[in-house]
């Protein structure tokens, strides 16, 4: 009886409050003016957004009902940073899991589907 839309948006919501303050008190963090700025730039442009925007604003879960399904979405999360043009592979995005795919270890632990 699950909502995803619901599930979804309230794990946006968590998750946009916990990282933005992770990012907020990081004093290492050398992109966090840069990141804060961006996040509230995209927020500027959107009413719905009191201040910062994290996340995309739409919520369109898509159910992983088969290893294909899986195997697509997964190649379009690693291929992100290629396609924006921040690195020239998947693999090379410091906290991506397509490193651990390519055969390395990544910085965050990833259980290979």
């Amino acid at each position: 009886n699950s909502d995803p839309g619901k599930i979804l948006k309230e794990f946006k919501t968590y998750s946009s409050k916990y990282l933005q303050s992770l990012i907020e008190e990081n004093p290492q963090e050398s992109r966090k003016e840069w990141m804060l700025w961006m996040m509230e730039r995209a927020g500027k442009m959107n009413s719905n957004v009191k201040n910062r925007q994290f996340w995309q604003q739409n919520n369109k879960p898509i159910e992983l009902w088969s290893s294909k399904v899986i195997s697509q979405k997964l190649d379009y999360i690693h291929n992100n940073p290629m396609e924006a043009g921040f690195v020239k592979e998947a693999h090379h995005w410091k906290y991506s899991s397509a490193i651990n795919y390519a055969g390395e270890v990544g910085q965050v632990p990833v259980e290979i589907l």
